[in-house]
């Protein structure tokens, strides 16, 4: 997936030709997420379950 931009160990990552709806995904450690462009939404967001001890 092309990276749009990288800043605090955040990513910023798009595909141009995906499917619509326009939407970017963002990456940070275990966290994933994706949102929508227009209006900005988040559509989807996964992190890994935290075992609990």
């Amino acid at each position: 997936m092309p990276e749009v931009s990288r800043f605090l160990g955040i990513l910023i990552l798009m595909h141009f030709k995906e499917h619509n709806p326009p939407h970017f995904h963002v990456e940070y450690n275990e966290f994933r997420a994706s949102l929508t462009i227009e209006p900005l939404t988040l559509t989807r967001m996964v992190t890994k379950p935290t075992p609990v001890t």
